[in-house]
């Protein structure tokens, strides 16, 4: 479980929404988005992502998660245009904090729904 406690306004964010939004919408949302959130998810585990990337990342996923966002997710192929946008812009931040590790356990995770 992620260790927020420290990050600003993280009020929006939780685990518990992260991983029910995930697993209600990953087929939806497509392999590429939740690819993106699942290497943000595990960058955010690391020990050594300081706290202004995990503000970054907590910020990301909770736009993922929110149920109210710029085009909603119900919209047909265009839903999850917009979180994939975030997410994208997120990872390109902390990109170095995306290592094989934190790759693999998303590439694993992602795979269970997936292939």
């Amino acid at each position: 479980m992620a260790d927020n406690s420290d990050i600003p306004n993280n009020s929006e964010y939780s685990d518990d929404s992260f991983w029910l939004k995930v697993k209600q919408f990953a087929k939806k949302a497509g392999r590429e988005v939740i690819d993106n959130a699942l290497c943000l998810y595990y960058a955010a585990q690391r020990p050594d992502t300081p706290k202004w990337a995990k503000t970054v990342i907590f910020g990301a996923l909770a736009y993922f998660i929110a149920p109210i966002d710029a085009i909603p997710d119900l919209t047909p192929v265009v839903g999850f245009s917009d979180d994939l946008g975030a997410l994208a812009a997120a990872l390109a931040m902390v990109s170095m904090y995306v290592d094989d590790k934190v790759k693999n356990q998303a590439a694993e995770k992602s795979a269970a729904w997936f292939d």
